[in-house]
């Protein structure tokens, strides 16, 4: 009986713990990557420069879609925040084009 109490693997909440702290580094990490992608984006449209705004729109572009495939952002988050880095985009660059 004394040795089911030293045994040496892991109980399965341990394991689980573990998992999900590696999960959670590396969700923060890409939120991170999107957030900062999007700060380029807007510093780029305040600006009013129309070729850096426009890859780094692609770059978030990239970054939010990656997320979603990841699981890490959800599909809608993901679509409204599209949505309104395009649509201040195109209001800001409407008399440009």
């Amino acid at each position: 009986m004394a040795d089911e109490k030293n045994k040496t693997g892991k109980s399965s909440a341990e394991k689980r713990h573990a998992q999900s702290e590696v999960r959670r580094l590396r969700n923060k990490a890409v939120k991170s990557a999107c957030r900062t992608s999007a700060k380029k984006f807007v510093a780029a449209v305040q600006k009013k420069d129309q070729a850096a705004a426009k890859d780094a729109l692609v770059a978030l572009q990239s970054e939010l879609d990656n997320a979603q495939r990841k699981g890490i952002l959800h599909r809608n988050t993901v679509a409204r925040k599209k949505s309104r880095m395009f649509k201040l985009y195109n209001v800001t660059f409407a008399s440009a084009n």
